[in-house]
């Protein structure tokens, strides 16, 4: 791929949205994302980059983004700039087909749509088959820990006490949903992480 070929590609993809900041640095700002496209120096790279959350937010899912890295991102990686996690492309530009930069495209938006979501599900499903497996542990039933649930809701132990009521019960009827779902799958010994 040469140059002269990255505008016509974007512009094709994103009309209005491109923008050239300055030679070989192009930006695509739409309502829910902004990718860079830049180019190396001396020409020969290219770099995609699109940003996915603030480093707080992503910082309890390190591991999981690393292993992600190795199995699930392709040619993209995640990566930290400026307390920022990215999804960062990066290709020799002499030996990049248009076929590869679309796809290369697709699969930074993809996962920047995707952000945490998984990581975080992931986590949640973990903590919560920690629960059933210290529940079935000491013989309580999937009834007395949902009551216990409800219980450390109305108490304040879990959850926003100062949440209005309607978020406070999606709140816990998704915790009830996913109790529900993952109690059949747990054994009677501990999860552990």
């Amino acid at each position: 791929m040469l140059e002269q070929e990255i505008p016509p590609i974007l512009i094709t993809l994103y009309g209005q949205h491109l923008q050239t900041i300055e030679s070989g640095i192009w930006q695509i700002e739409t309502s829910t994302y902004r990718l860079l496209v830049l180019l190396s120096e001396e020409k020969s790279w290219v770099r995609m980059t699109i940003p996915i959350a603030s480093v707080t937010d992503a910082e309890p899912f390190w591991r999981e983004l690393l292993e992600n890295n190795f199995e699930e991102t392709g040619e993209a990686r995640y990566s930290l700039y400026e307390n920022v996690l990215w999804v960062v492309f990066q290709h020799r530009l002499r030996t990049l087909t248009e076929e590869d930069f679309r796809a290369a495209i697709a699969c930074l938006v993809g996962l920047q749509e995707r952000g945490l979501n998984d990581f975080f599900n992931r986590y949640v499903d973990q903590q919560i088959s920690m629960i059933i497996g210290a529940a079935k542990k000491q013989g309580i039933s999937l009834t007395a820990t949902l009551q216990n649930l409800d219980r450390f809701y109305q108490e304040g132990i879990m959850g926003d006490l100062n949440a209005p009521a309607d978020e406070r019960n999606a709140t816990l009827a998704a915790w009830r949903d996913r109790l529900e779902r993952l109690w059949p799958t747990i054994d009677d010994r501990p999860a552990t992480l």
